[in-house]
C-alpha cells in the first residue's frame, strides 16, 4: 500500500521548493551547484526557523489565477502611471486620507494576500489590519472625490473576489461552524 501524501507534507515540499528558486534567484545562475546548495539551506532555514502551522480550511481553484495576475498588474501599471503624473503635474498635490474597507473573508490567508496586494499597488498602504473584524485601514493618495473613492472599493472588492475565488472553499461546502463565524 502506498503511504498517502498529507496536505502538511504538500505544503512542506511546495515551501522548500519555494525556498530553493528564491536561494538560485538571488545568485542568478541556474546550476547544479546553485540547486543543491539551495535546498540544503532551505531544509536548514525550515528546521532551524519552523513557521506554525495554519488552519487551511480552503482549497485551491486556479481558473481565476490569471484574472488575478492580470487585474493586480493592470492596478499596479494603472497606479504607478497615476502617481508619477500627480508628481509632475503642475497642480495642487490630491487630497488623501485614510479608507476603512471591510472583508468578506474569513481566511487569514485570502486577507494577508489581499492586503499585500492593496500594498503592491502604489499610492496605496495598508496601515492596520483588524482581524478580528476583519477590516483593513488603507491609506490612499487620491480621495479627492467621490470618483476615486468608488475606484478604490471597486479595486479592492475585485482583487478579495478573486482570491476567495481562488483559495475559499464555496458557501454550500463549508463546515457548520465556518460558515457562523
Amino acid at each position: 500500500m502506498r503511504p498517502r501524501l498529507s496536505r502538511d507534507n504538500v505544503v512542506r515540499v511546495g515551501l522548500l521548493i519555494w525556498l530553493t528558486l528564491v536561494y538560485m534567484a538571488l545568485w542568478g545562475d541556474l546550476s547544479v551547484g546553485n540547486l543543491l546548495g539551495g535546498l540544503v539551506v532551505g531544509l536548514v532555514v525550515m528546521v532551524a526557523l519552523p513557521l506554525p502551522m495554519l488552519p487551511v480550511n480552503g482549497r485551491f481553484n486556479p481558473l481565476p489565477l490569471p484574472e488575478l495576475v492580470l487585474a493586480s498588474t493592470y492596478y499596479a501599471l494603472e497606479s504607478s502611471f497615476q502617481v508619477a503624473w500627480l508628481a509632475i503635474r503642475p497642480a495642487a498635490t490630491p487630497v488623501s486620507g485614510v479608507l476603512r474597507v471591510s472583508l468578506r473573508t474569513r481566511s487569514d490567508l485570502v486577507l494577508v494576500l489581499c492586503t499585500d496586494l492593496l500594498n503592491l499597488i502604489p499610492g496605496t498602504m495598508v496601515l492596520e489590519i483588524d482581524r478580528q473584524r476583519c477590516v483593513v485601514y488603507v491609506h490612499v493618495l487620491d480621495v479627492s472625490s467621490d470618483h476615486a473613492v468608488d475606484k478604490f472599493y471597486r479595486t479592492t472588492r475585485r482583487l478579495e473576489r478573486l482570491l476567495i475565488d481562488i483559495f475559499e472553499r464555496p458557501m454550500k461546502h463549508r463546515p457548520e461552524e465556518e460558515v457562523e463565524r
